[in-house]
């Protein structure tokens, strides 16, 4: 694009103006500005003239005068913006008779006007360098603004609202050791305009962090980390840790919780919803059919109604008030006022002696003591105490057994096919690519499936040395055992055939034996 421009020049009667036409869609030239243009260099004109002439077609040249052409040198309008960060210059030709101006005298002017910083040496040696554009606005000079700066902020890594649930990471736990971090102010930088003048930027907010105990500051003083697995809330800008995650029930107005210290529900747990926790988990009132996990002590005061589906593990000891239609497991002990119809097992013993103190239905096993009031029920329903072997080890050691049975089913159905090849081979036969691919990916698997094997056995054997015969575990009922009742003792078991009291029942002689309290 070019605008359209007008030159001096020298005609057979004198002199006059040419006018150029604009290209490529650039502005036509202006009347006001050739008869500003005209009038700065005291030469006569006739405005109707220069009307008509604007509005033809193509190159024109208007006759002005019939001496010589004036000698006029290249000149240009300078304009200034008010805030001095930008300057723009309109150029105008010299005439036929004049010289142009050097990129050195343009710029030694801008700095006479006080100009010095920002000047477009890379555009002006262009324009200069080539035949120049006229009658067009050029940025020569352009002032650096200032960088703002930005106001210090704080990240926090964790929900700030103290009414929602834990946030949960990817692989479903929650991380509260890296709570936040300070994001220090950027002061930005100053500009500077073609005066040369600098430009400060805004002033920005400073922040500090502000944190309360189980807390620590790094030592560049910009980043909180907690000292302890907790709950982290916010409150008046401070940073709180507490290693209690406490909430009034867990249903809906709670979703799951999953955390990493201890959670205490002061209410209920409803049937489907989930807690789990690297601590304890303690809860004040009744758990439905939930799912409750702990690294270390579930307790509920006022029981459990598993309504079936309901399951409590525990890495160390569950105490509840009752356990009704649940499955339980505890690395270390149960104790529980009575359990029904559940599937409860703990790796040290089962303490059932409280006021009611009966154990009715399912089943229920320990590694070294069950310790019951009452035990079976009138009616019959099938109950059954296991004492002598960890429930932890033993699933492990039926686990082991189904995964021996399956790498044998599978070593057994590639042997025969690979005797088979042997012995079509030794006759002669030959085998296409698919059925050499095949046989190589069967022996592949034979010897992946022996090599399992192997370590499988291995880890049975180790199994096997923590099932000692000698193990003294036993079932005490101190109140009264009802027919039906099935006792296991290791590998040995008996069916309780009459009713019986105050007793006890140990391994003897390889035989489960009932013997006095």
């Amino acid at each position: 694009m070019r605008n359209g421009y007008f030159q001096l020049v020298k005609t057979e009667d004198g002199f006059g103006v040419k006018l150029f036409p604009p290209k490529d869609g650039g502005e036509a030239v202006q009347l006001a500005e050739l008869m500003n243009y005209l009038d700065s260099h005291q030469i006569e004109y006739e405005v109707k003239t220069l009307k008509e002439a604007l509005g033809g077609d193509g190159d024109q040249v208007v006759p002005l005068g019939s001496t010589e052409c004036p000698a006029v040198a290249e000149s240009y309008r300078l304009q200034v913006d008010s805030d001095a960060m930008r300057a723009v210059a309109r150029f105008y030709p010299a005439s036929e008779t004049g010289e142009r101006m050097s990129q050195e005298e343009f710029v030694k002017d801008l700095r006479y006007k006080g100009i010095k910083f920002g000047v477009q040496q890379k555009l002006l040696q262009t324009f200069f360098q080539s035949a120049g554009v006229y009658c067009m606005d050029l940025v020569v000079a352009k002032g650096q603004p200032p960088r703002q700066g930005e106001d210090a902020r704080i990240e926090y890594y964790f929900n700030t609202d103290i009414h929602a649930k834990p946030a949960v990471k990817e692989d479903g736990s929650v991380d509260y050791f890296h709570l936040d971090m300070l994001i220090p102010e950027d002061p930005g930088d100053f500009g500077c305009n073609i005066m040369g003048s600098r430009i400060k930027p805004r002033e920005v907010r400073k922040a500090t962090l502000r944190y309360g105990k189980n807390i620590q500051l790094s030592e560049d003083r910009m980043t909180l980390t907690s000292m302890v697995n907790g709950h982290v809330t916010l409150v008046d800008g401070n940073v709180f840790v507490s290693n209690v995650y406490e909430v009034e029930n867990v249903d809906t107005s709670t979703g799951n919780i999953d955390f990493d210290g201890s959670v205490q529900v002061n209410g209920n747990v409803a049937s489907n919803f989930s807690v789990k926790a690297k601590g304890n988990v303690i809860i004040n009132g009744v758990v439905e059919g939930a799912y409750i996990e702990a690294g270390e002590d579930i307790i509920i005061a006022r029981g459990m109604n598993g309504m079936g589906k309901g399951v409590l593990k525990a890495g160390r000891n569950i105490v509840a008030k009752f356990l009704e239609n649940a499955t339980a497991e505890a690395d270390g002990y149960v104790s529980t006022d009575s359990i029904l119809h559940s599937r409860v097992s703990a790796g040290t013993e089962i303490t059932v002696t409280g006021k009611r103190g009966f154990i009715t239905g399912g089943h229920v096993q320990a590694d070294e003591k069950i310790d019951v009031k009452t035990l079976g029920a009138v009616m019959g329903a099938s109950t059954v105490v296991e004492v002598g072997v960890n429930p932890k080890l033993k699933n492990q050691y039926q686990r082991l057994q189904k995964e021996i049975g399956e790498i044998v089913r599978d070593i057994r159905g590639a042997q025969p096919i690979l005797a088979n090849f042997t012995q079509k081979k030794a006759k002669g036969a030959r085998f296409n690519e698919d059925q050499l691919k095949y046989i190589r990916e069967t022996a592949q698997l034979l010897e992946a499936k022996k090599a399992e094997l192997e370590q499988k056995n291995s880890e049975m054997k180790q199994l096997q040395e923590n099932f000692s015969p000698d193990k003294k575990s036993s079932v005490l009922v101190r109140g009264e055992v009802y027919p039906g009742t099935t006792i296991i003792i290791g590998d040995v078991s008996m069916v309780v055939q009459s009713n019986v009291k105050y007793c006890r029942f140990e391994k003897v002689d390889g035989d489960v034996k009932m013997l006095p309290l």
